[in-house]
C-alpha cells in the first residue's frame, strides 16, 4: 500500500521504496493523475489541496482530486476529518491531513503537541484531544490557533512584515511578491538550496546571493544599496515574527492540553524542535516525518485492515 498526500502546492507519496515529493501546483494546472502513474497498488490518501483557488468550492476541488487519483488508482480510499475512510468525494475530504498524522500518533505520543511546519502552514495538534480535533475544518483550525498560516518556503515576506527596522531606520515593506519565507530561511542557514523546492517569486537562482537579492527588493532597494546586511535584517525580522506566531501557538495549545511535550514534524522540524525543546521525528521515524500525513494515512489503513 501507498500513502498519498495532495496539497494545493506539493504532492507527496510514501511507499515502500521511501518518500517521493512532487512539487505539483493544482492552481497551474499541475498534471496530478500523470504524477501518480508510477506509483502502483492500493492507496490510501489525504488532502487539501482542494482549497486551491482553481475550485470554485472546496467539494468541487475534492471531485476533481478523487477523480484523478481513480483514473489512476480505482481502489483508492480518502481519509476524512470523521476519522474514517471514504471512496466517494464527500466534505469530510476537506483538509483532513493533518488529522490522519494526529490518528497515526494518538497513542504512542499522547502526552504530546505535534507541530508539523510544512512550505506552505503549521499544523499544531494537541494529540491528546483526538476526539475533539474530528470534524474540525481549517477556519476552526484558524480560530483555535491549530492551524498557523506560515511556512518555511512559500510564505510572502511581506504578509508577516509591516515594516523592518533598517540600521535604526523604521521602513515600511512593499507588498508585492518579491521574496518568501524560503529566502530568509536560505540566508540565515534554515534550510539549503536542495530544500528550496518551490519556484522563487522571480523564477531565479535559490542561491543565498539570488535570496539576498530578493530579500532587498521587499524594501524596494537593490542589493548595492542595503548590503547583505540590510538583506540579513529584512530576513532576521521576518524569522522573529514568524517564529513568534508559531511558538505562541504551540504553547496554547500545551497550555490547554496539558501536553508536557512536543514532537516536530516537515521541513521545519530541527529547527523547531531547537526553539521549542522539542524531538523531531525523524529521529524515531527517519526521512518518512518530512511527509508525515502520506505516511500516516498508509499507516492508519494498513492499521484499520487488520482490525
Amino acid at each position: 500500500m501507498i500513502g498519498i498526500d495532495i496539497g494545493g502546492a506539493n504532492l507527496k507519496v510514501v511507499d515502500d521504496a521511501g518518500v517521493h515529493i512532487h512539487y505539483c501546483p493544482l492552481w497551474q494546472g499541475a498534471p496530478l493523475a500523470e504524477l501518480l502513474e508510477p506509483y502502483a497498488g492500493s492507496a490510501a490518501v489525504v488532502m487539501s489541496g482542494e482549497l486551491a483557488d482553481c475550485f470554485p468550492s472546496k467539494i468541487e476541488g475534492i471531485r476533481w482530486i478523487v477523480g484523478a487519483v481513480h483514473a489512476v488508482i480505482p481502489d483508492a480510499a480518502f481519509y476524512g476529518t470523521d476519522a474514517a475512510f471514504h471512496t466517494r468525494p464527500v466534505l469530510d475530504l476537506a483538509a483532513a491531513n493533518w488529522l490522519a498524522s494526529a490518528d497515526y500518533l494518538r497513542k504512542e505520543y499522547a502526552d504530546a503537541v505535534l507541530l508539523d511546519v510544512g512550505s506552505t502552514t503549521a499544523d499544531v495538534i494537541p494529540l491528546n484531544r483526538f476526539e475533539n480535533l474530528k470534524g474540525l475544518t481549517d477556519t476552526r483550525r484558524l480560530q483555535k490557533q491549530y492551524l498557523v498560516y506560515t511556512g518555511m518556503l512559500r510564505t510572502n515576506v511581506a504578509t508577516l512584515l509591516s515594516s523592518v527596522t533598517l540600521d535604526g531606520t523604521v521602513t515600511p515593506v512593499s507588498t508585492e511578491y518579491f521574496a518568501t519565507s524560503a529566502d530568509a530561511h536560505l540566508v540565515l542557514g534554515h534550510i539549503t538550496p536542495e530544500d528550496y523546492t518551490c519556484p522563487a517569486p522571480d523564477n531565479g537562482e535559490k542561491t543565498p546571493a539570488a535570496a539576498a537579492r530578493r530579500l532587498a527588493r521587499v524594501v524596494c532597494a537593490d542589493i548595492d544599496e542595503i548590503g547583505n546586511s540590510g538583506a540579513l535584517q529584512v530576513a532576521r525580522q521576518f524569522w522573529e515574527v514568524q517564529r513568534t506566531l508559531i511558538v505562541r501557538a504551540v504553547g496554547r495549545a500545551l497550555f490547554q492540553s496539558g501536553a508536557g511535550r512536543v514532537i516536530t514534524a516537515g521541513i521545519g522540524a530541527d529547527l523547531f524542535a531547537r526553539e521549542l525543546n522539542g524531538v523531531a521525528l525523524e529521529q524515531e521515524l527517519g526521512e518518512v516525518s518530512d511527509a508525515l500525513p502520506a505516511y500516516a494515512v498508509r499507516e492508519v489503513a494498513l492499521r484499520a485492515g487488520g482490525d
